[in-house]
């Protein structure tokens, strides 16, 4: 199979990171889409960060009803920070015949050479990206193929800041997530 890893904190998820993993597992030749929830970014602080667990269970609430997206808890038994070459070589052990690729915006394509072993990453991944305003799609690096997908002006942050300040986010959420959330009492 030919599997795009979506990384991110998905913190929480929302319906914009739903509509770009389905639309890349729709229109794009990914057999599936993989949301790697990562326990600690090393770009991130981790105080505005949930639980690993309770962000994993708002992912596989949020895909339950789409066949082929998974939720990945990979990294929470890798060493913290995440590096995403590290899960990438982890998951070619724990999965020989399939195929890895990443999904991820021209945001952090244009911040790539920052990450360990980018140059690797580059040469070996496939990468699949997806345009956010304001930043230059480099359309002539090898490996990297610009998908024209519906932009998202949609964050976790500005939903959990919203979540604090008691406003309605509910068209910004899965259903299911938003009821979850609301249950639970999260980022209030």
């Amino acid at each position: 199979m030919k599997i795009g890893l979506y990384f991110g904190s998905f913190n929480p998820i929302h319906i914009g990171h739903l509509i770009i993993a389905n639309h890349f597992q729709n229109f794009t030749d990914l057999d599936q889409v993989w949301f790697v929830i990562s326990p600690q970014n090393p770009f991130k602080k981790k105080a505005s960060l949930a639980n690993e667990f309770d962000r994993l269970d708002m992912v596989e609430i949020a895909i339950k009803d789409y066949p082929n997206l998974r939720a990945c808890d990979i990294e929470f038994r890798l060493p913290k920070p995440s590096y995403t070459i590290d899960t990438l070589i982890h998951l070619e052990e724990k999965y020989p015949k399939d195929q890895f690729c990443l999904i991820m915006g021209s945001d952090n394509l244009e911040g790539l050479h920052k990450w360990k072993n980018s140059d690797l990453i580059l040469s070996k991944y496939p990468i699949y990206v997806y345009p956010r305003p304001g930043y230059v799609q480099d359309e002539n690096l090898a490996n990297v193929e610009i998908v024209e997908a519906p932009l998202m002006e949609i964050s976790s942050t500005f939903i959990r800041s919203a979540i604090k300040e008691d406003k309605n986010i509910k068209p910004m959420l899965p259903h299911l997530v938003y009821e979850h959330l609301d249950k639970i009492g999260l980022y209030k």
